[in-house]
């Protein structure tokens, strides 16, 4: 679907510098909650306002896409998703055997008790399966406006194919709708500075910089997995594909995916960001329409890492002994409830207790667990979305034969 897109000086201006005025608003956020945390909790607003637009604007953007993506594609076409899906797979595992090996050389514990709040989590694989067979039935409209993506590419994907022997004036229609939501879209992301200051106002103003000294051991081994996947992991299995040194595209993805991941704390609120960061990086738009949304229900290491780091840590504070096979196992589950992890802020935390029965681990201690996970959520849940989020751009450009890596998008 080729389309013709004219910039402004404006436009050339955020896509420049967008990066530049947020790592100023960061830097003007955490001032402003330090020095004035009641003034930053108020300036909290901007940052729910500019939340509240992604989440508006990316469930039209995501089916309007998806379904132009399909419908218009050429009958000729031999473009594969297989690849993607399959890097989606190797990359979850990856990064869940990642935590196994840190939390087994470097082991975690908890702090139990009787706290462990009013948490309804799923109870046993078959209700994750059971739960995600009705999202993707839901009703698109409700699908809509309870922004369920699962349901939302499903519809677009039957959609889009039954449109395929539509006229060229239907098909033409639905490209300029495509190309007027991409364009409000853009709009939207232009507010990053300002929406990022009032995320980091409120954040700072709320919780403090250092909230998080008593869980620093528990909080290192969760980075240090993430941060392993994001430069070891992802690098290497970005080289396999494209033969070339993956570090200014990885160096690229997290500066413009993840940082604003990390304070939208939501993969599905970043999927505009991906999108139109997988345009400027002249990718296959056939490709990235399709696998962004489904990188942002699927592609979870992070969440993997979360998972597997807290259940170990369960398991280690309890003194239950484990195996290498059970440390597999447990990869293998943890990356397989990742990806029914929702694709919003404390998704992943919900599925711990799935992890949790392969040893045994009783429901109540589970949900302690879960408690401990939302204490500490203000960092691990920033920063598994960062890596989730950057993941689903990498992947996506490792499986594209039109990377264009220009002097500004490089690190």
């Amino acid at each position: 679907m080729e389309q013709t897109i004219k910039t402004s000086p404006l436009s050339n201006f955020f896509n420049q510098y967008l990066i530049v005025l947020i790592a100023l608003g960061i830097v003007l956020g955490a001032i402003v909650g330090s020095v004035a945390p009641s003034v930053g909790v108020a300036l909290g607003l901007f940052g729910e306002l500019f939340v509240g637009a992604l989440r508006a604007v990316a469930p039209i953007l995501v089916f309007t896409l998806l379904l132009t993506a399909i419908a218009t594609r050429s009958q000729n076409s031999t473009l594969s998703f297989g690849p993607i899906i399959s890097l989606y797979a190797i990359g979850t595992f990856s990064a869940a055997f990642i935590a196994v090996v840190l939390s087994m050389a470097f082991p975690s514990e908890l702090i139990l008790n009787n706290s462990a709040g009013d948490i309804n989590p799923p109870n046993d694989v078959k209700e994750v399966l059971r739960n995600l067979l009705f999202r993707i039935v839901d009703n698109p409209n409700n699908a809509l406006v309870t922004g369920n993506y699962i349901a939302l590419v499903a519809w677009a994907i039957a959609l889009g194919f039954a449109l395929r022997g539509a006229a060229e004036s239907t098909k033409t229609l639905l490209s300029d709708c495509a190309q007027a939501i991409s364009t409000l879209t853009r709009w939207v992301i232009r507010l990053a500075p300002i929406g990022v200051f009032g995320l980091v106002c409120k954040t700072v103003a709320q919780t403090g910089l250092g909230a998080m000294t008593n869980f620093v051991h528990l909080l290192a081994v969760l980075l240090t997995s993430m941060l392993l996947v994001a430069l070891v992991v992802n690098p290497l299995i970005a080289f396999v594909k494209l033969r070339r040194n993956p570090y200014p595209l990885i160096f690229t993805c997290l500066k413009e995916s993840g940082i604003t991941a990390f304070f939208t704390r939501s993969s599905a609120a970043n999927i505009p960001v991906n999108l139109e960061l997988c345009r400027r990086l002249k990718l296959n738009e056939e490709l990235y329409s399709v696998s962004i949304p489904l990188g942002a229900n699927v592609n979870m290491a992070g969440a993997a890492i979360t998972i597997t780091v807290m259940t170990l840590a369960a398991v280690n504070t309890l003194g239950i002994e484990v195996s290498f096979v059970s440390a597999l196992l447990l990869s293998i589950i943890a990356a397989v409830s990742a990806c029914g992890a929702s694709g919003v802020a404390g998704g992943s935390l919900l599925l711990i207790p799935l992890a949790c029965n392969l040893f045994g681990i009783s429901g109540d201690v589970a949900s302690q667990v879960i408690a401990i996970g939302f204490v500490i959520s203000v960092v691990q849940d920033s920063a598994e979305t960062a890596l989730n989020s950057s993941t689903d751009v990498v992947f996506t450009a490792s499986c594209s034969d039109t990377l264009e890596l220009n002097s500004s998008d490089k690190s």
